[in-house]
């Protein structure tokens, strides 16, 4: 079956935590250090070869100020010496890619959670959009996971993918993050310096494995570890509803040391205050 998305939530914002590595591409949405004369003085630092060509003038007075007595000025407002010099450290907003691994097995068409997850992924996309960040889409179902969408910059190819994706089948969710997690891995070898997030909409009910013989969702916790070990961020939506839930997709959040959060807190509460919380 095919569910369609009804009225999106409310757009929401994802804040990746800062970056500290170099940044060389435009974006808005992750901090990261930016070693041309472009973006936010952020802060002052000692020259590594006490020379700049971008002063920090408020840092470099501070530093000189207490030896004023001291030094001969010679008729100088002010003396500075060279290991007063302090250079600034500039910050500027980067790109970011978001994979969304989506599950699109059979549990997802019970009480309509595949229109509730649309919805989510939805308001994600548009967000996205306005943050110039690339998008890719994973699906699972079935007997194996399909890249819908390889890292673009088009939310309108998102929504696409979302209104065309249907329901049905068992659930590679093992399948779904290793795939996921192969893409994001091979953007980092084109651009290291873009910043990577999964989020996986799931109800972590894993019933097909990449192995045959082996437990399909011991299988998906070992690629969790190699996510996470890879400093890749996440978020995880469990669908999961109903009286009796197996917790399965908190288990996966613990193990991709992920922020977590049940399918009906979000709809409660909205994606924009969750994510947002999540990710400061």
């Amino acid at each position: 079956m095919t569910f369609t998305a009804q009225i999106p939530y409310n757009v929401q914002r994802i804040f990746l935590k800062r970056d500290s590595r170099t940044a060389y591409s435009s974006g808005r949405r992750a901090v990261a250090k930016n070693e041309t004369h472009c973006g936010r003085y952020a802060r002052s630092r000692i020259p590594v070869d006490g020379k700049t060509s971008d002063m920090a003038f408020d840092a470099t007075l501070r530093a000189a100020a207490p030896y004023q007595l001291s030094r001969n000025r010679s008729g100088l407002a002010v003396s500075i010496k060279p290991n007063d010099i302090r250079e600034k450290v500039r910050e500027k907003k980067t790109g970011s890619t978001i994979v969304f691994i989506v599950d699109s097995s059979g549990s997802m068409g019970a009480n309509q959670r595949m229109i509730a997850a649309k919805e989510a992924i939805l308001s994600l996309l548009l967000d996205a959009y306005q943050k110039r960040d690339r998008i890719a889409m994973v699906a699972f179902r079935g007997s194996e996971a399909q890249v819908l969408l390889p890292p673009t910059d088009s939310v309108e190819l998102g929504k696409k993918c979302l209104e065309t994706l249907p329901t049905g089948g068992k659930t590679p969710l093992s399948d779904g993050l290793l795939k996921g997690y192969i893409l994001l891995t091979h953007e980092l070898r084109m651009n290291d310096k873009t910043r990577a997030l999964i989020v996986v909409v799931s109800d972590g009910r894993a019933n097909v494995s990449i192995t045959h013989g082996v437990n399909a969702f011991n299988e998906a916790l070992t690629i969790c570890d190699e996510i996470h070990t890879a400093g890749i961020q996440s978020v995880i939506v469990d669908t999961e509803a109903g009286l009796i839930r197996i917790g399965k997709m908190r288990e996966i959040s613990d193990r991709l040391h992920g922020k977590y959060y049940p399918m009906d807190h979000i709809r409660a509460e909205t994606v924009a205050s969750i994510v947002r919380s999540s990710l400061e």
